[in-house]
């Protein structure tokens, strides 16, 4: 049996087992890790779809342009 067939555990079993005293500092230091891999998966992208990562770059220059304060 390989590991992909096991049980797939989700956001709220894991937040459930976590205990309720996790300290500012842990969580910002998975914070600082999510945002990492964030970035780090949208380099990728970019690099994979650079035509999709243009048109997504322009979308958002337009938004920034039209907003309003």
């Amino acid at each position: 049996m390989s590991d992909l067939e096991g049980p797939v555990e989700g956001r709220a079993e894991r937040a459930a087992r976590r205990p309720a005293t996790e300290t500012e500092a842990e969580r910002r230091r998975r914070r600082a890790q999510f945002l990492r891999e964030l970035h780090e998966a949208k380099a990728l992208r970019e690099r994979v779809q650079p035509r999709r990562a243009r048109a997504a770059r322009m979308r958002q220059a337009m938004r920034m342009r039209t907003f309003r304060w």
